[in-house]
């Protein structure tokens, strides 16, 4: 790899984006991280095989991206700003034969990498606040499904993907992340760690996969409208949710009851108190109510 920068000078940074006539955009959330130590430590809970292949999601100018090429490692970089990308491609990594760009926008490009190339071993990166949980969300919803995830995400994020059930940020993301992964915040990274320093603290998470997933293949199909039509509107019980979103104009307000009642769930719950078996056994019964 010829490419050897300065990653965690502010100084450094600011001349090559002022040489190569780049500013960096609030719009895609982009802040620098500075510390060496913290890219060695989120390159190490990758823990990518020998010659592993990895999708980077929102590289920059490539702090991260320099350590997994010169680990030898198969690096696809989805960037959508086109100036980072032509730095990326002329001035960076162009000549390293284990470096490909897909330039763009992630949640556009990437259904058409996995068609052609399959499952990476692991998918990385730093994701702004506005995208973050969408676009793992999409990831999860699509099966795109790796052994091994790992996010730098705003602490908001990252606390509501760790979230047990009954605490504030357990959510229908939540829920979503944990049918396949165990999800497990690794570390917080203080604001000064970046450039510029943003006003949130920010976090790693690692998502491990499941060997066996919670919810079955055959119920997802119910399991996953039932959990966002309970989480629609966090301040109304279950039963008011169930009601108003798309299990209820099936089943009606007598088929909620009864729902509800065979599951021992109280009508005047709130989603945030329902672990997983519970709703699982919610899944079950309404499969069994669509069937009538």
């Amino acid at each position: 790899m010829s490419w050897n920068f300065a990653y965690d000078s502010p100084a450094a940074i600011t001349a090559l984006l002022n040489e190569a006539g780049l500013s960096m955009s609030r719009k895609f959330g982009q802040n620098f991280l500075l510390s060496p130590q913290v890219r060695e430590r989120i390159v190490q809970a990758l823990r990518l095989p020998d010659g592993g292949s990895v999708w980077e999601i929102g590289p920059g100018i490539g702090a991260l991206t320099s350590l997994l090429v010169a680990g030898g490692y198969q690096v696809t970089a989805f960037e959508i700003d086109h100036g980072f990308c032509r730095l990326l491609r002329d001035r960076a990594f162009g000549d390293d034969a284990n470096f490909r760009l897909v330039e763009g926008d992630v949640l556009k490009t990437w259904e058409a990498v996995f068609a052609a190339d399959g499952l990476p071993d692991r998918i990385c990166g730093n994701l702004p606040y506005n995208v973050g949980s969408v676009c793992i969300a999409r990831l999860l919803e699509e099966q795109c499904l790796p052994q091994r995830m790992v996010y730098t995400l705003q602490k908001e994020v990252a606390d509501r993907l760790c979230a047990s059930f009954g605490d504030k940020d357990w959510s229908s993301f939540t829920i979503l992340a944990r049918i396949d992964y165990e999800v497990e915040l690794l570390f917080s990274i203080r604001s000064g760690a970046f450039y510029p320093a943003p006003n949130v603290t920010s976090a790693v998470i690692g998502m491990q996969k499941r060997a066996v997933p919670l919810v079955p293949s055959d119920l997802r199909p119910v399991f996953m409208p039932m959990v966002k039509d309970l989480f629609a509107q966090r301040r109304k019980t279950v039963k008011n949710n169930l009601q108003q979103g798309k299990l209820g104009s099936r089943i009606g307000k007598m088929g909620v009851d009864e729902l509800l009642s065979s599951c021992e769930v109280p009508a005047n719950e709130r989603a945030e108190q329902l672990d997983i078996p519970v709703l699982l056994r919610l899944a079950e019964k309404a499969r069994t109510l669509f069937q009538r």
